[in-house]
């Protein structure tokens, strides 16, 4: 059965698209089949895939305004092993076309996916840092969520922010969206204060986090340059080990 997972954090630079690029990597590379939805319109998802946003054919866009299906918009990376509904700079457009939609405009990705998705084991959707439609679209499509999280000190008030529009979208329109887990990337056990975030996040969420932590690497960072998955790039550096170590943990926890 499909599994449909959201990738999302409010606040920016906490290694989300990171997380979303490597562990799709990570979990074709275990023989599960992939789709990654590009739905930040920085592209970030898109270029880490190999793939170039300023020369697409269709977008993610133009799949949710019905323009295109999924089918024509989608894009194989053979490289990273993985397919893709790559986005760009063209999405910014959608928050305001979905707006203007009085009906139905939270539902325009589950229905965009719905004839591709059961193709799939596992369908991940970078979300924009913000809780916006695009961000609301993948929570109403998605049946959990994954939340990447810097260990720093505002990182729990960010959290709780996302927590109540999780509630709020659960009451309206999906109510069985759960939360699969919460990541801790950028992460230096060195550090006093990680460690004690780390145990506030233990302490209060329990089993949701999960036990891999993705370390500060900086083959993770050159990764994206090359337009590669640290898990092709750098196959044996600590970051792609540890993005391996998550998707098997993924894969326990949801039975993909």
């Amino acid at each position: 059965m499909t599994q449909i997972i959201a990738l999302t954090n409010q606040k920016g630079g906490v290694g989300k698209t990171t997380t979303a690029v490597n562990l799709a990597a990570s979990l074709a590379a275990l023989d599960r089949r992939v789709l990654l939805v590009d739905l930040d319109p920085q592209g970030h998802a898109t270029m880490g895939s190999g793939i170039d946003k300023h020369s697409l054919d269709g977008s993610v866009l133009d799949m949710l305004l019905g323009d295109k299906s999924a089918l024509e918009v989608m894009l194989d990376c053979p490289a990273a092993g993985y397919a893709l509904l790559p986005g760009n700079g063209d999405l910014t457009a959608a928050e305001v076309e979905l707006l203007d939609r009085h009906e139905g405009r939270e539902r325009c990705l589950i229905e965009s996916l719905k004839p591709v998705a059961g193709e799939y084991d596992v369908v991940l959707i970078d979300c924009p840092p913000s809780l916006n439609m695009l961000t609301v679209n993948a929570l109403t499509a998605a049946d959990g969520v994954l939340i990447p999280l810097q260990c720093e000190f505002y990182a729990l008030e960010g959290l709780s922010a996302l927590l109540d529009t999780v509630e709020q979208i659960k009451d309206r329109v999906n109510p069985g969206l759960a939360i699969y887990g919460i990541l801790r990337t950028m992460f230096d056990s060195r550090n006093s204060l990680t460690r004690d975030v780390s145990k506030q996040l233990r302490d209060y969420f329990g089993e949701a986090l999960l036990k891999t932590t993705i370390p500060r690497n900086v083959r993770v960072a050159e990764a994206p340059s090359h337009g590669l998955p640290v898990t092709k790039y750098a196959r044996f550096s600590r970051g792609s080990q540890a993005h391996r170590v998550l998707a098997k943990e993924l894969i326990r926890r949801l039975s993909l």
